[in-house]
């Protein structure tokens, strides 16, 4: 396999911009729910995505072969990411922006738990062993005690929608593990993400069909949101991080992970007036610092037993 380097300033600044991106997709999904479903809109912005990538293919001239050993893995990270996000569309339908995007974003820390069990390069040492047992705590405070203002017991809807958000992050660290350990290590991002695009068109929208979730009402919010998930996330962005998967650590990318929550909790808060309890904001702030603390090691050096052994 091809050996990873660390951090450098364009990958840094490369994954700042997709963290400030991916926080606020989901506040666009939920914004424009009432217009068009999550689920439908996603199964729409994964086709047209394809097209483009299909279309960036071609004109790279870069082949698509489905007997170069990487169908079954594509076959895989197809399904893993329509279930992503089929989860994250269910559950934007339950719970709130800012919720959804902080249980998501604990992909990293499954990423590298299964990484760990998988690759030498990506062994835990003590200090990442610390941040999954903070994030985790994070997590079980976030679902447990919490009250909305008035000292109102959260809702049962809310608490699903949250459960289907971390399990979304679950898959989603999936993929990430299936990529790394597979023929898709070495593939093309673009083949990558194309696996993965129309799985999820496929998959997403006979989900959407079962579900009766297909009404659509065509206003300039829907058009632009499109827009915005089609060309700007799943092209762009996805193509971005696949590169980067190809060339950087996992973990080491994940150093910048701790960002997207709090934009998608900015971005909720001040686009969608949603609130936040106490509670939850103190669990996120636990699994955000479990996050940063998985992926520093290699950033800064850490003494004695702290410091990476790996």
């Amino acid at each position: 396999m091809t050996t990873r380097q660390t951090l450098d300033t364009r990958a840094s600044s490369l994954m700042l911009l997709l963290c400030l991106l991916w926080g606020l997709q989901q506040v666009v999904l939920k914004a424009t729910a009432h217009e068009i479903a999550p689920i439908m809109q996603i199964a729409l912005r994964s086709g047209v995505a394809a097209l483009l990538v299909a279309g960036l293919m071609w004109w790279r001239k870069e082949p698509m072969s489905l007997t170069n050993g990487t169908l079954p893995a594509g076959l895989v990270v197809g399904a893993l990411f329509a279930l992503e996000f089929l989860l994250v569309g269910e559950g934007l339908r339950y719970t709130s922006a800012s919720h959804a995007v902080v249980f998501l974003y604990t992909a990293p820390i499954f990423a590298a738990l299964g990484l760990h069990l998988r690759l030498p390069a990506e062994r835990l040492s003590a200090l990442q062993w610390l941040g999954i047992s903070l994030a985790f705590a994070g997590i079980v405070l976030t679902f447990f005690g919490r009250s909305q203002p008035g000292g109102v017991t959260l809702s049962s809807n809310m608490l699903l929608g949250d459960a289907l958000s971390l399990l979304a992050g679950m898959s989603w660290a999936a993929t990430t593990v299936v990529v790394r350990c597979s023929r898709l290590s070495s593939a093309s991002a673009s083949q990558t993400l194309l696996y993965q695009l129309v799985g999820a068109f496929v998959l997403l929208m006979l989900a959407a069909l079962a579900t009766g979730q297909t009404t659509i009402h065509f206003t300039p919010t829907v058009w632009a949101s499109l827009m915005f998930h089609s060309v700007i996330v799943s092209f762009a962005s996805y193509l971005a991080w696949f590169w980067l998967l190809r060339h950087y650590l996992a973990t080491r990318l994940g150093v910048f992970s701790f960002m997207t929550p709090l934009f998608g909790m900015a971005f909720g808060v001040w686009l969608l007036n949603e609130p936040l309890e106490a509670s939850f904001v103190a669990g996120a702030a636990l699994v955000m610092a479990g996050v940063m603390l998985v992926s520093l090691r290699g950033v800064i050096r850490w003494p004695g037993r702290l410091q990476s052994r790996a």
